[in-house]
């Protein structure tokens, strides 16, 4: 390595990033901390260098960040940080191979989605609203709810791609795939009332279904800010949110019709594995029902 330090190689890398492959300031702090750490628990803990180290060592120190409590992900995150040095440094040939390519971080256990009951939702949407952005609100809820839509999904819609007697919409999801979901009745009243009053609201010439105060297409930040509030106003412990209402349509479908392929072609998902997560929150459903329902789970009062 011509007598260059650890620190000098990772300075040139860190140069490498910025100008070469001209990463994001951020993207960069993020590999120097991550190498950073690496490299001065190297010196204290492992007589070996850039050079020497190998799959055990690399082995060793994910163990030890893990044994104090770093989760999966942020692990996961160091290892390609690692992987990506010495792709560099094969590059360079300073090196003759990388000692992170077999090692695998710990698993993060996936968090499940949280999801609003049946009847507090019912009970969210059943709120009178007079206002017209009461209106507006209970008109995206309900188009949530009802079609399983995402955030972005919602306010990218274009008043010319929903008919006025309109029982599914075309969305464009995430990798500009198009999908065909449902609208319900409820779902369609509420459409019905927003559209009405939205020409009062919405500016000349604006395509926006969904409008602000200012008559422009809203804000995803005001659909959420907007959620919240309606939380607020209806008690809700938890909170509300777009994808709580997504997560609230897959479960709910799911409870009823145990349609896992179904459910995936109406969230979108172009992984089964990612709708799977949904039959945990089914099975914690099931589970309550069995534990309240038979005779043998029954506590005794």
């Amino acid at each position: 390595m011509a007598g260059e330090t650890s620190a000098q190689l990772l300075a040139r890398f860190l140069d490498h990033l910025a100008h070469e492959r001209r990463l994001a300031p951020l993207t960069v702090a993020n590999y120097r901390r991550d190498l950073e750490r690496l490299l001065a628990w190297l010196e204290a803990h492992a007589e070996v260098t850039i050079e020497t180290i190998d799959g055990e060592t690399v082995q060793r120190y994910i163990g030890a960040r893990h044994r104090d409590g770093i989760g999966g992900r942020t692990l996961q995150r160091e290892l390609s940080s690692l992987r990506a040095f010495y792709r560099w440094l094969l590059r360079e040939e300073l090196v003759t191979a990388s000692p992170a390519l077999d090692i695998r971080a710990p698993k993060t256990p996936r968090k499940l989605p949280r999801t609003l009951e049946a009847d507090q939702l019912c009970a969210v949407l059943d709120r009178p609203r007079e206002e017209v952005l009461e209106i507006r609100d209970g008109a995206m809820i309900e188009l949530f709810y009802s079609a399983g839509l995402r955030l972005s999904e919602l306010v990218a819609l274009d008043l010319t791609e929903v008919p006025l007697e309109v029982d599914e919409l075309e969305v464009v999801g995430k990798g500009a795939k198009t999908r065909r979901v449902p609208v319900g009745r409820k779902a369609r009243e509420a459409l019905r009332q927003w559209r009405l009053l939205r020409p009062f609201v919405a500016a000349p010439e604006e395509p926006a279904l969904f409008v602000s105060l200012r008559g422009t297409r809203i804000h995803p930040r005001t659909v959420q800010a907007r959620l919240t509030q309606w939380a607020q106003v209806q008690g809700l412990a938890q909170g509300l949110h777009p994808h709580m209402l997504r997560h609230s349509f897959a479960t709910h479908l799911l409870e009823s019709s145990a349609d896992l392929r179904a459910v995936q072609e109406l969230l979108g998902h172009a992984d089964i594995g990612t709708t799977q997560i949904y039959t945990h929150l089914d099975f914690q459903h099931l589970a309550q029902v069995y534990d309240q329902a038979h005779p043998r789970a029954k506590r005794r009062r």
